[in-house]
């Protein structure tokens, strides 16, 4: 069968994007993709901006959090306190830690499995956003924390933590 030469280029053209569709799984068994491969589409994608305010508080609650969970409050944890939050909120936070006996920044004891920051308003050259804190229990029961952060416009510094609820 004869071709004209616009056909032909065409089903070349086809022939060639299949055949570089196939080639990389000719051969590929599930026991020769990477593990981790399989379950992309399962695992959730982080990123963020170093100017958003908001991504702020997150990098900063997910680090505390990460350090206080592998080793404990020592001064990996005061040196993150001294980058992301004011000379007044961490003032603020000796006093109410002194009177509670309890992490300033979490409002507990403990250190929580898991943490989420939502962008809840902004105004006045502050931005609010919502820490929701999880918990497990010794049955491995989930419950939540609620933490409304203030922090700065301008410096994206934290600048409040209060104890806030669901939004």
């Amino acid at each position: 069968m004869s071709l004209d030469p616009k056909t032909r280029r065409v089903v070349s053209g086809v022939s060639v994007a299949l055949l570089t569709l196939t080639v990389p799984f000719v051969g590929a068994s599930s026991a020769s993709v990477h593990p981790q491969a399989r379950h992309m589409s399962t695992v959730p994608a982080r990123s963020g901006s170093p100017t958003s305010t908001v991504d702020h508080v997150a990098n900063f609650y997910g680090a505390y959090v990460d350090v206080l969970h592998d080793t404990g409050h020592n001064s990996l944890a005061n040196s993150l306190r001294h980058q992301y939050l004011t000379a007044g909120l961490r003032k603020s936070l000796a006093q109410w830690e002194s009177a509670h006996h309890r992490d300033g920044v979490l409002r507990s004891k403990a250190v929580p499995s898991a943490w989420k920051v939502t962008y809840q308003d902004s105004g006045m050259g502050h931005c609010w956003t919502v820490v929701r804190l999880t918990w497990r229990d010794a049955r491995h029961r989930t419950h939540h924390s609620y933490l409304t952060v203030q922090s700065d416009v301008a410096s994206r510094d934290i600048s409040g933590i209060e104890v806030g609820s669901a939004r």
